[in-house]
């Protein structure tokens, strides 16, 4: 089989398609025909139609994920209208489930549910075989990973230089939240280790500056994890970012230690907490040891250097306001570098929709299929905190506003609470969730805690310019700084 072409859109160009890669290292006979295709969501479908067809494929392979559903679908379009000739294959998670109902899998000649690498494999075998495959729907089996040809050496030096490294050690997750996926992988499954440092060391050789590992659960289980922290640890060089996705109430004592040892700049970790109610984690599967998180929380924030990205979801069956308020301002006692709001998405497949009619939950119909109303979250709550979740990317996790944001909560007040009534002043301002300028996010904040805080403006002054020192010099010239 000849002219494959495996493309996706990403949702930045820094990001890497980990997935088409693997695919191409496991092509055995067919990899030197084939080519890669990358491209961003700000690029027109009609353009990325362009540039598969000026490599002239016989079979496309396209990634379809939740963020680029919508884009991927115009590209398949308008290619069945140009080139009906072309073979098309589609994975990914958003096609693996509720495959039947969606269009673009109607549009395409086969979508491979599941894990691609093996069963792509088969499928070009089969067609350059001449052999039509029986089914439209081909159900891969979970791949064995030893069998993996691993996809490292795909990096181009371009990537090292400019782009993230993603890499991995394991697949799957041991536990059953319902709102995620990887709750159907039925546990987790981990790559043999030699083969695997051996690649990573190879990158690290190359100049890599981030290998941000895609594990759901990377401390799970732990002496692989803790295996790999040691490789890390002894290959460090300035410069060098490891990013880990971790179960923060599942990390033990010896796993903390680990943690500690990394020199400053070196350690990302996201941590999935997603609620802090208990009563919601029971209902959703969740297995929240509370007081051991927070506990090591505090562990993390205090005893290492690492850079703390904390995950919350907006919208969890039974989660109200006050809730989720509640949880927000819990996980601020440790001011995190980024603490990401997220709102609840029904992805398919996933379990979540169990809860759909008891607690009145309607979605998106269009991805990213995010929660619109609820019980206890209206659609017009939904819609502020969508906005204060946008306007809390601009002004706290950007950590561009370390000195002057805090002033809007001080005193013991809400954090979650003073952020919300900010974020809908500034709606109420400009009438706009996008394409803020800093220079306006400046002047925002500063006119809110003169107006609506009673803050003195000498006060304001110091704290802004203490974030932006530039403007210590152009408020001297004009006085103050005052806002007209």
């Amino acid at each position: 089989m000849s002219g494959i072409v495996l493309a996706t859109i990403n949702a930045r160009y820094v990001h890497t398609a980990f997935g088409l890669r693997y695919l191409r290292a496991n092509l055995r006979e067919f990899a030197a025909e084939c080519q890669i295709l990358e491209f961003s969501l700000n690029q027109r479908p009609v353009d990325m139609a362009e540039e598969i067809l000026s490599l002239r494929p016989r079979l496309l392979g396209l990634g379809i994920y939740i963020w680029n559903a919508l884009p991927s679908l115009e590209v398949v379009r308008l290619l069945k209208q140009i080139a009906p000739e072309i073979v098309f294959v589609l994975g990914g998670p958003e096609v693996s489930h509720e495959t039947q109902e969606q269009e673009i899998c109607q549009l395409a000649d086969y979508t491979i549910c599941g894990e691609g690498e093996i069963a792509f494999y088969d499928l070009c075998r089969q067609l350059a075989d001449g052999t039509k495959p029986p089914n439209r729907i081909v159900l891969a089996d979970p791949a064995p990973l030893e069998r993996l040809e691993l996809p490292y050496s795909s990096y181009t030096d371009l990537d090292i230089r400019q782009r993230l490294i993603h890499v991995e050690s394991t697949r799957g997750c041991p536990f059953s939240c319902q709102f995620c996926l990887s709750a159907l992988d039925g546990g987790i499954r981990a790559f043999p280790l030699q083969p695997l440092m051996s690649q990573f060391e190879e990158l690290i050789r190359r100049g890599a500056r981030t290998l941000k590992f895609v594990d759901r659960s990377f401390n799970l289980p732990e002496a692989h994890a803790l295996e790999l922290l040691d490789f890390c640890l002894a290959r460090h060089r300035p410069g060098l970012v490891y990013h880990f996705e971790i179960v923060p109430d599942f990390l033990t004592p010896k796993f903390l230690e680990w943690l500690s040892r990394f020199p400053a700049g070196s350690l990302q970790l996201e941590l999935g907490v997603q609620t802090l109610n208990e009563e919601v984690a029971r209902r959703i599967e969740r297995k929240l040891k509370k007081a051991q998180l927070l506990e090591n929380l505090r562990f993390l924030k205090e005893r290492t250097s690492a850079h703390l990205h904390v995950d919350l979801v907006a919208g969890l069956p039974g989660e109200s306001l006050e809730s989720l308020s509640a949880g927000f301002d819990q996980l601020m006692e440790f001011t995190p570098h980024e603490l990401q709001l997220g709102i609840l998405k029904r992805l398919r497949g996933a379990s979540i929709r169990q809860h759909e009619a008891p607690w009145q939950m309607r979605f998106s119909p269009l991805p990213p299929y995010a929660l619109l109303a609820s019980h206890l979250l209206d659609f017009f709550a939904m819609q502020r905190l969508g906005r204060m979740a946008r306007f809390w990317d601009l002004f706290y996790n950007s950590r561009r506003f370390g000195s002057s944001l805090p002033m809007l909560w001080e005193n013991g007040s809400s954090p979650f609470q003073e952020f919300l009534r900010f974020s809908e002043w500034i709606y109420e301002t400009t009438a706009q969730r996008y394409a803020i300028a800093l220079d306006r996010q400046i002047m925002l904040l500063k006119k809110y805690l003169l107006l609506r805080k009673s803050i003195p403006e000498t006060r304001i002054n110091t704290q802004l310019c203490q974030d932006f020192p530039r403007l210590e010099k152009v408020w001297k010239s004009s006085i103050s700084g005052r806002v007209v």
